[in-house]
């Protein structure tokens, strides 16, 4: 049985970050399953887009109006009453965190280029059918709320279902949560334990559902609290499934795991198969590399900016991973960003991004689709050298921004077929100021950004 916070935060070896009040829990196993990867060569390897850290921000427990934790708190208190973290004052946090709030947050997001993922939980704590009604709101209240996610916050960010209710377990086949009162039947714990792909799909697709019946794209799922963390090859397959029979989805994604320690926190693109073939397919896994030191889940407890960098601007968390050249994905809870009012998680996370973009200019911010597709192209994209110096592609899946070192010496050029067609390469002055169509030289290479179509390319690199 999960007994950790509400994600299982992995933390070992995270002894740096005590002074953030972290603690440890047990390394869990990702159960991840590769599938089917092309041979690699020594000719040309795959780089960060643009040859830049990708960066990007997971809100978690967010859905139109409804402050979950107000709504959550007691029904948690409900299946653990001897748990302290559940038996805080849920009567004086509002109920509701308002669109103002909202369209703040997006305005200033646009302004700085960040991106990420948003949760719409469908049926947030039981309270009301985001595709019906919303009981305490009217229905154009919520209408409106829903335009306004559309409208402000889709353009920027992933939509992710966070399973149905975030609570209780649903029964699909009645559209009520279960009678039991017990962990086994709520989403945060015991339901999935010992459950098929099949039968997680069917859960997932439900909540999916309902964010199309809304008109609100989605490529990916967020599990809410420790769901699936017991079957995680299920979880992973599920997501495929659901993905793809929903929303058609093309490379679907999961949030499930947020890592602290020495971990490698990349993307884990999992069930590869047929990538020779009409109809390839995988799904990324997306890894957080922080735990909430914004404002916690509740909303009630404050954290801190230095916990992810510092104000001298040498130390913390995403020092740690961008220095690494792995994406740096931050994760945080709506309502501790809200903070009942108090915007205290709001404060902390601008903060954290001033000090981010002060520090570095080789920071690219993502959301988690565009993360996934560009990991799923860069293990999964056969890279053959046919003659030396030319290096053919064979994309199973498009991807913008693809960026590739070929091995090169002195005044060589890159030339650039795709679709049977040649491409124009206009060259910059350095790898950072590459965008699609440019390259740039190394040192013993050179390095091209693409808008990589799916099929074959080819790319030649010979003396002027």
């Amino acid at each position: 049985m999960w007994h950790g916070t509400r994600r299982d935060f992995l933390r070992t070896g995270a002894a740096g970050l005590a002074a953030c009040g972290l603690g440890c829990t047990a390394a869990e196993t990702l159960a991840q399953v590769p599938g089917q990867r092309p041979p690699r060569i020594d000719a040309a390897r795959v780089l960060n887009p643009q040859t830049r850290v990708p960066v990007s921000l997971i809100i978690d427990d967010s859905t139109c109006l409804v402050n979950l934790a107000h709504f959550a708190m007691p029904q948690f208190a409900e299946v653990w009453p001897g748990r302290k973290e559940y038996q805080k004052p849920w009567r004086r946090m509002p109920r509701e965190i308002p669109d103002a709030f909202v369209r703040q947050f997006a305005a200033w997001c646009r302004e700085h280029g960040v991106k990420g993922k948003y949760s719409i939980v469908p049926y947030p704590a039981c309270v009301g059918w985001l595709d019906r009604d919303l009981p305490g709101w009217t229905h154009k209240e919520l209408l409106d709320s829903l335009q306004l996610v559309r409208q402000e916050i889709v353009p920027d960010w992933d939509i992710h279902p966070e399973m149905v209710s975030h609570t209780w377990v649903i029964n699909t086949k009645t559209g009520r949560p279960y009678e039991e009162r017990s962990p086994r039947f709520m989403e945060n714990w015991d339901w999935t334990t010992g459950k098929s792909a099949d039968q997680l799909a069917d859960y997932m697709a439900y909540a999916l559902r309902i964010l199309k019946n809304l008109d609100l794209p989605c490529e990916g799922i967020t599990t809410p609290g420790g769901f699936a963390s017991g079957v995680l090859p299920e979880l992973a397959q599920g997501t495929l499934q659901a993905c793809r029979d929903v929303y058609q989805t093309e490379i679907p994604h999961y949030f499930r795991h947020a890592f602290t320690g020495p971990q490698s926190v990349v993307p884990r693109v999992e069930y590869a198969a047929g990538l020779d073939g009409p109809n390839p397919q995988c799904v990324v896994s997306i890894v957080a590399c922080t735990d909430d030191w914004f404002g916690g889940w509740d909303g009630m407890t404050p954290g801190s900016a230095d916990c992810l960098i510092t104000a001298d601007l040498k130390k913390g968390r995403m020092v740690e991973v961008i220095e690494r050249g792995e994406p740096a994905i931050i994760a945080c809870h709506w309502p501790g960003i809200y903070f009942n009012g108090q915007e205290v998680g709001w404060k902390i996370f601008q903060e954290t991004v001033r000090r981010l973009h002060a520090r570095y200019d080789r920071l690219l911010w993502m959301t988690l689709s565009e993360i996934a597709r560009y990991w799923a192209a860069k293990e999964l994209t056969r890279i053959e050298e046919k003659v030396s110096g030319t290096v053919s592609l064979h994309a199973p899946f498009a991807c913008p921004r693809f960026t590739l070192a070929v091995a090169a010496r002195g005044g060589a050029m890159p030339k650039l077929t795709a679709a049977g067609k040649p491409r124009p390469l206009l060259q910059v002055a350095r790898p950072l100021d590459l965008k699609p169509g440019t390259w740039a030289r190394g040192k013993e290479e050179v390095i091209v950004c693409l808008d990589l179509p799916k099929g074959r390319s080819q790319l030649a690199v010979a003396e002027s």
